[in-house]
């Protein structure tokens, strides 16, 4: 029984993944999610069922269509594994908990605004705002700290990342600033500051890499989204722990 529950767990979520792509791909184009049905984005062609198996179709045309042999963008498994990775991860750090009605709609959020930022370097708003809509109202039901905790999270994680976009002249995008409004809801505000600390930390390192074997050119822009997804990731899942270790080490 457990092993049936956990392979319709994991194909459930595997095709979550595949829904959150979708919108991903769509909402910044204003594209309807609905129609038209699932298609190749190059010749139009309408796609058959054994080209909608998540990952496994995409590893079964080596990264082709089908049709017309135009090479299908990463991002389509990519958005798959990864609601697939987080998925698993939640269960494993909430277990059965109230947190759970958080920790769903927030990774889906957040694999969904990651995958528009990589494809078109956009957070769109349809997705931001609703999401804090929901976040905020979930967050009256169930806040295992004080409330003020979470609203002054949003404050600090979307006041610090306008502040950033004051100083550096647009150096900083509104959909970003929006985002950590989001995450701030669902983080408090401790653990705010440790995925704006991580985020950044880590946008830099990647970024400096990157420039170091000209991947990225010095004043290139590139999406800061993912960045802030790894940040927020780590400091919701293992926020606590990192903060406790930090207290103890001094």
């Amino acid at each position: 029984m457990n092993l049936l529950l956990w392979t319709i767990y994991i194909l459930l979520a595997l095709f979550i993944g595949s829904f959150l792509n979708v919108v991903a791909l769509r909402v910044p184009k204003k594209e309807s999610i609905a129609f038209p049905p699932s298609h190749c984005v190059s010749c139009n062609h309408r796609l058959s069922v054994m080209d909608l198996v998540p990952v496994l179709s995409y590893l079964g045309l080596r990264g082709k269509c089908r049709y017309c042999g135009t090479r299908i963008s990463p991002i389509y498994p990519l958005g798959e594994l990864l609601t697939l990775f987080l998925f698993l991860l939640i269960p494993l750090f909430f277990g059965f908990s109230k947190e759970l009605i958080i920790a769903y709609p927030f990774i889906m959020i957040m694999i969904t605004v990651t995958l528009s930022d990589l494809k078109y370097q956009i957070i769109p708003n349809k997705i931001t705002y609703p999401g804090i809509i929901l976040i905020f109202i979930l967050r009256l039901f169930y806040h295992p700290y004080p409330i003020w905790s979470y609203i002054i999270g949003a404050v600090i994680g979307g006041g610090l990342l306008l502040l950033v976009a004051i100083v550096s002249r647009g150096g900083m995008g509104g959909g970003d600033i929006k985002l950590f409004f989001l995450i701030g809801l669902v983080l408090g505000w401790q653990n705010t500051l440790l995925a704006i600390f991580l985020s950044t930390a880590i946008g830099s390192i990647i970024g400096g890499v990157l420039m170091l074997i000209k991947i990225v050119k010095r004043k290139q822009m590139i999406p800061f989204g993912p960045f802030i997804f790894i940040g927020s990731i780590i400091a919701y899942f293992l926020g606590n722990q990192i903060w406790a270790w930090y207290l103890n080490f001094y």
